[in-house]
């Protein structure tokens, strides 16, 4: 049996950010439930009082809460 893959069906677009501030970065994906990952660079994020991961279907969300100049 061959495994579909799964691809972006909507990619991370660049977003403003406002210092201080929550910003949500939200990407679709063509399998439901898959196992997303997010990056900074080689380092993977992992939840926190700052990074907030919401997955809700094929729709995958981060989000940064006190947005600062090197979350960029």
């Amino acid at each position: 049996v061959l495994a579909v893959p799964v691809l972006f069906k909507q990619a991370l677009e660049n977003t403003e950010m406002e210092e201080g501030k929550s910003v949500s970065l939200r990407c679709e994906l063509t399998k439901a439930d898959a196992t997303v990952v997010w990056k900074k660079g080689e380092a993977t994020l992992q939840a926190s009082a700052k990074y907030e991961m919401k997955q809700k279907g094929t729709v995958a969300e981060l989000v940064i809460h006190n947005a600062e100049p090197e979350d960029a």
